[in-house]
C-alpha cells in the first residue's frame, strides 16, 4: 500500500455487520426470558418476554432505536440495518417483545459467505438489563445456528464493556484477536497535499465504473493479508460487487483508485451512515502486492482525507487489527487518535 505497509495490505472498518457486543451483556440474575417456541409462564422469571423474528417497521425501529442506545457514539439508521441484513448468506433477526408492543431487546445472527461459522450481536435496553433477556436472545440464536448445522459463533465486544466480556466468557467465548479505533479530527487539520507517484493515475469509480473488476482483483489480493483474515478468502465478483461496494453506505464518488495504466493497482473507499451526517468511515484500503512499497496507500489516504474534508465531514473513523503494524503507523502519520476499539471472539452456541 505504500513505503510503510510491506505485506499487510489492507485496512478494514467492516462495517457491514457488527458482530456481538455487549455493554449490556452481564451475567442474568435469574432464569433467562422465555423463547417464542418455549413459553415459560413461572413467576420465578425475571422478564417475561418473547423472543421472535422481527416483523415490521415498528420492530425495525425500536431494535435500532436499542442499537443506538447501546453504541451511542456510532448510531446508525433503519437503511443501514436492513442493508447490511441482506448482504449476509442466511440470517435471523430478532425480537424481544414485552406484550405490551414494546421491544426490549434486539439480535441478528448471520452466515457471512467467506467465514466458517456465523456471527452473533445482542442488544438490550438499559433499563431490562440483568434479567435474562440478552440470555433468552442468545439461545434463540443459537437454534438456528445448530438448524443450519454450526456448533460455534464468531462476535465481537467493545474493548470497554466489562460486563460484556464477562458475560462472553461464561458463555465459553474466548478472544482471538483485537482491533484498534482511531478517530481522525478534520476540523483541527488542514487537507493534507495529494502527492501521486511517478506513473499513477487517480481516479474515483464513479468517473471510471468499468473498473469494477480491477478493483476486486485488488480485493482478493489484499484481504487474505489483513491479520486474522488469512483464511478468509475474497468472495467471487458479483457477491462482492452486492456487498461490499453497492451497499446503502457506500458511495462510488467516494471510491478512490490508484491506476498504472488501465490496471487497477489499489483503491480505498469510504462508508456513510444517514445516522452519522458529518462522520466518514474507511472501509478498506488495498494495494496489489506487486505495487506495494511505492506510496500508494500514502496517496489513497490523503486523497481520502482531502475529500472528507472538502465535502463538509467533520470527523474519519476507522479499525485496524492490532497486528496490522503498517496500516497503524500510516494513520499515525496522518494524525488518527485512538478511541474504543474491539475484542474479536469465538465461542460455543449455547
Amino acid at each position: 500500500m505504500s513505503d510503510h505497509i510491506g505485506r499487510r495490505q489492507l485496512e478494514n472498518e467492516d462495517r457491514a455487520f457488527s458482530p456481538f457486543d455487549s455493554t449490556q451483556m452481564r451475567p442474568p440474575m435469574r432464569a433467562p426470558a422465555r423463547a417464542a417456541h418455549n413459553p415459560l409462564g413461572s413467576a420465578g422469571y425475571a422478564r417475561l418476554v418473547e423472543i421472535r423474528p422481527i416483523r415490521d417497521e415498528s420492530d425495525l425501529e425500536q431494535v435500532v432505536g436499542i442499537y443506538n442506545l447501546v453504541y451511542s457514539d456510532d448510531p446508525i439508521s433503519v437503511e443501514n440495518f436492513v442493508s447490511w441484513g441482506r448482504q449476509a448468506r442466511e440470517r435471523i433477526d430478532l425480537a424481544a417483545d414485552a406484550g405490551d408492543g414494546r421491544i426490549v431487546g434486539g439480535g441478528r445472527a448471520f452466515l457471512d459467505s467467506h467465514r466458517p461459522n456465523p456471527w452473533v450481536n445482542i442488544y438490550v435496553r438499559t433499563e431490562e438489563r440483568r434479567q435474562g433477556v440478552a440470555t433468552a436472545l442468545f439461545a434463540e440464536a443459537s437454534r438456528w445456528a445448530e438448524s443450519k448445522g454450526h456448533s460455534s459463533f464468531e462476535a465481537w465486544v467493545r474493548a470497554d464493556a466489562a460486563g460484556g466480556i464477562a458475560f462472553a466468557s461464561g458463555l465459553g467465548f474466548e478472544e482471538t484477536g483485537r482491533e484498534h479505533a482511531l478517530t481522525l479530527d478534520l476540523t483541527a487539520i488542514d487537507a493534507p497535499a495529494v502527492e501521486v507517484p511517478a506513473g499513477i493515475e487517480l481516479t474515483t469509480w464513479a468517473e471510471r465504473p468499468e473498473l469494477a473488476q480491477g478493483l476486486h482483483e485488488v480485493y482478493v489480493e489484499a484481504v487474505v493479508d489483513v491479520p486474522g483474515e488469512e483464511d478468509a478468502g475474497g468472495e467471487p465478483f458479483e457477491e462482492w460487487l452486492r456487498k461490499d461496494m453497492q451497499s446503502a453506505g457506500d458511495r462510488a464518488d467516494a471510491t478512490f483508485v490508484a491506476l498504472a495504466g488501465d490496471e487497477v493497482v489499489g483503491y480505498a473507499k469510504l462508508a456513510f451512515s444517514g445516522a452519522q451526517p458529518t462522520t466518514a468511515h474507511h472501509d478498506l484500503t488495498g494495494v496489489k502486492r506487486a505495487w506495494r512499497g511505492r506510496g500508494i496507500a500514502t496517496t489513497l489516504k490523503a486523497m481520502q482525507i482531502r475529500w472528507a474534508k472538502e465535502n463538509g465531514y467533520e470527523e474519519l473513523r476507522t479499525r485496524n487489527e492490532e497486528r496490522n503494524a503498517p496500516i497503524k503507523k500510516l494513520n499515525d502519520r496522518f494524525g488518527y487518535r485512538p478511541s474504543v476499539g474491539r475484542i474479536n471472539l469465538r465461542g460455543p452456541v449455547a
